[in-house]
């Protein structure tokens, strides 16, 4: 089966699950549109009550991006501007937006996109064999506005810069401890309480809780626009030597030695 997004309903609860498992569910551009299109479809689906998001399979989450695509995809400026801003942040907001309570169930590693993903649900509930982190200054690049605001208002500046500046990939009991995971259950149990959750959720006063989704949204300060200068800098990565030097080290699973140009 070719990668993908698997949608599943059970009554009034959907599971979305992120459909890669050979590669520990890493997201492909043709997955970051299709979540893109099936998010608002079921935000728009009056008769569903809460969204579980998951990666297929019991290994992982997703593990960041399908960085074998790079060089096909996104080698440049303007394929990496169309690539980050449209494809990436159109299926970070189409989660983020969805006006039903949405929970992710994590497995495993949950890095770079795959972190920004659950980052945009309401809840994170995760294994403890959960995995968590932005290490792409390992690979040359910088990470989108778009997709640091989907974790700068949960664990605050310190910790955002700790997670990108450091690029170490944190264990379940530290995310949880610096906020960024809602709670941590062994992994035998994580199936069975993400559930629980969405169940509890589905009972409650649907508009309610569609309400309170847009009224935390409301009261969230929400930064300046972007100018285009700002926008500009956010691809200049594409220009260094730094950046392919991360890139072909990743695909030669060597350590990078970067030079700073």
């Amino acid at each position: 089966m070719s990668p993908g997004i698997l949608v599943v309903r059970d009554g009034v609860i959907a599971t979305v699950s992120l459909n890669n498992p050979g590669k520990l569910n890493a997201l492909t551009v043709a997955m970051w549109r299709e979540l893109a299109r099936v998010m608002p479809a079921l935000s728009a689906d009056e008769t569903l009550r809460c969204i579980v998001l998951r990666g297929a399979g019991e290994k992982a989450f997703a593990a960041g991006a399908d960085i074998e695509e790079f060089a096909r995809v996104r080698d440049n400026v303007e394929q990496g501007r169309r690539y980050r801003r449209e494809d990436v942040y159109g299926a970070l907001k189409a989660v983020g937006e969805c006006r039903h309570p949405t929970v992710a169930m994590i497995h495993g590693p949950c890095v770079g996109g795959g972190l920004e993903l659950a980052c945009q649900c309401d809840l994170r509930i995760s294994g403890e064999s959960g995995r968590f982190g932005v290490p792409i200054n390992r690979l040359g690049f910088a990470i989108a506005y778009d997709e640091l605001a989907s974790i700068l208002p949960l664990v605050g500046r310190a910790v955002a810069l700790e997670i990108l500046v450091e690029g170490r990939v944190w264990d379940a009991k530290e995310a949880r401890d610096k906020g960024l995971v809602t709670r941590v259950v062994p992994d035998g149990k994580l199936e069975d309480e993400a559930y629980a959750t969405a169940r509890r959720i589905a009972e409650g006063a649907p508009l309610v809780n569609r309400w309170h989704k847009r009224f935390v949204r409301r009261l969230t300060p929400q930064p300046e626009p972007l100018t285009e200068g700002e926008i500009d800098e956010n691809f200049a990565y594409f220009a260094t030597e730094d950046y392919r030097i991360g890139y072909e080290a990743f695909l030669a699973k060597k350590k990078p030695k970067f030079v700073g140009r």
